[in-house]
């Protein structure tokens, strides 16, 4: 897409919050801020995306001469600060998961660390770009593993939350695991296969279901497929596609199927199909739509229906069972009088209190198999040692040692000293690295119905500063 200034893109608080570091002298203290997502039911994993957009955010950061006359306009910003800001850029560095990264609740997917007042800022705006582009990805890769090798299609444009939500979460379904949009300008944009049919109307405006088959087989003859449930599915629209692939044949060309939308999915595809091969077209595909999600996908495949491609909308572009991430930017470290102090946020709620320092985040593999077995949350100059036993954090009799194994670190360096030292890959390639990493997942991770909860543990230096934190409470 192409680049916009989003640089007041933020929450009032953060800038009213700058201010006053500005004032306090506090601006260039080196600050760590974690984001990470909490557990909900439907993101018991999630696959990562958005950073290339986030890199152009943070790129072209920039106060303009209009945004600043506007500040200055509200009253209540310092006219030093409202200087400081011309000259504003990001100068910190940036890590960060890549696109099709596989992540957890409670882990780091993006650690900050750089001068307070420019942390600060971006948060809103990488909450916001990864949060949605993070949660449609989720939600499709999901609807692709309920699929079970069949191809999905994202068709969720008209039924999308605006424009931006629109183009950005075809982008993220491609991540996911879709094989095209029927967006036209999200395929432009990203290079992603457009695909599409015709709709009702087309149908509908003709005086006849056949003469509207029949003059879309003239206009397309190697690209017919058509829709057939206008009227009536198996006694009018099968009979008379089957009528219009057959001249198509007679003339040489080859018919590509027809796309059911309505009614029973599984007991019409289970006739058309019928139909179809008894005329010997066994190639022509099926495709379904309409208000399709994993959960009927499930039941879809349980009835054997005889789909060969899906078009998934609303509930994929909208994720509609759950429609936040939850994203959350918390500080773990900050630089006082020169001297860097660990933070943590406390809370009655367990699942609230956060994990403090400077960290990283290593994924460690079985070396026979190659699977993921836990990520584990450590400290950015800690060692892990072999073998290691994780513990969960409370309830500690639960454990499990792992002797030799394979360890690889999740996020990467995306910004150093305000720089950008990462290149993004085409979509294709984040496509196929979403798929090969969530190949390294147990089935019993991925599983739609109580999925098993992936480990996601802390290190002994985790552990034993959140423990300071915990006991000095507690006192």
């Amino acid at each position: 897409m192409n680049t916009r200034n989003l640089t007041l893109m933020t929450d009032l608080y953060q800038l009213t919050m700058m201010n006053g570091y500005y004032l306090d002298g506090t601006y260039k203290n080196e600050a760590v801020f974690d984001m990470f997502f909490r557990y909900k039911p439907e993101l018991n994993y999630a696959i990562f995306a958005g950073l290339e957009q986030v890199i152009d955010y943070i790129e072209n950061l920039k106060f303009t001469d209009g945004d600043i006359e506007y500040l200055k306009g509200l009253n209540i910003f310092d006219e030093g600060f409202l200087k400081y800001l011309k000259d504003f850029r990001f100068t910190g560095d940036i890590y960060s998961a890549v696109e099709g990264e596989v992540v957890f609740p409670n882990e780091p997917i993006l650690i900050v660390k750089a001068p307070l007042i420019e942390a600060q800022l971006i948060e809103t705006a990488m909450l916001t770009i990864i949060g949605h582009q993070t949660l449609i990805a989720t939600k499709t890769s999901r609807i692709v593993e309920a699929a079970d090798g069949k191809s999905v299609v994202e068709f969720g444009l008209r039924r999308a939350q605006g424009p931006d939500a629109g183009i950005y979460g075809s982008r993220a379904s491609i991540i996911g695991g879709c094989v095209g949009t029927s967006n036209v300008l999200a395929a432009k944009e990203f290079d992603i296969p457009v695909k599409g049919t015709h709709a009702h109307s087309w149908v509908m405006s003709f005086r006849t279901e056949l003469e509207a088959f029949e003059r879309f087989a003239e206009l397309y003859p190697d690209n017919c497929l058509l829709l057939v449930d206008t009227y009536d599915t198996l006694n009018s629209g099968m009979p008379n596609a089957i009528k219009v692939f057959k001249k198509l044949r007679e003339s040489g060309h080859k018919p590509v199927g027809i796309r059911l939308d309505s009614g029973d999915l599984a007991y019409l595809s289970k006739k058309a199909r019928e139909m179809l091969d008894a005329e010997g077209f066994n190639d022509a595909i099926i495709f379904a739509s309409g208000d399709i999600d994993e959960e009927v996908l499930t039941a879809l495949k349980v009835q054997d229906a005889k789909i060969d491609v899906y078009g998934v909308g609303t509930k994929l572009i909208t994720s509609e069972r759950t429609p936040s991430l939850g994203g959350v930017y918390k500080l773990s470290r900050i630089e006082i009088d020169n001297e860097k102090y660990d933070k943590m946020k406390i809370s009655s709620s367990l699942e609230k209190i956060t994990n403090p320092g400077f960290k990283k985040v290593l994924r460690l593999y079985d070396k026979r198999s190659g699977m993921a077995v836990a990520d584990v949350i450590a400290l950015k100059d800690e060692q892990l040692p072999k073998p290691i036993t994780l513990r969960h954090e409370t309830d500690v009799w639960k454990k499990f040692t792992l002797g030799d194994y394979d360890v690889r670190e999740i996020l990467n360096n995306i910004f150093v000293n305000g720089k950008c030292v990462y290149h993004s890959p085409k979509l294709s390639q984040m496509a196929d690295y979403a798929k090969r990493e969530k190949a390294k997942l147990w089935e019993e991770y991925k599983r739609l119905l109580n999925p098993n909860i992936y480990r996601v543990n802390i290190s002994k230096g985790v552990y034993d500063i959140k423990q300071k934190f915990l006991i000095g409470v507690q006192k």
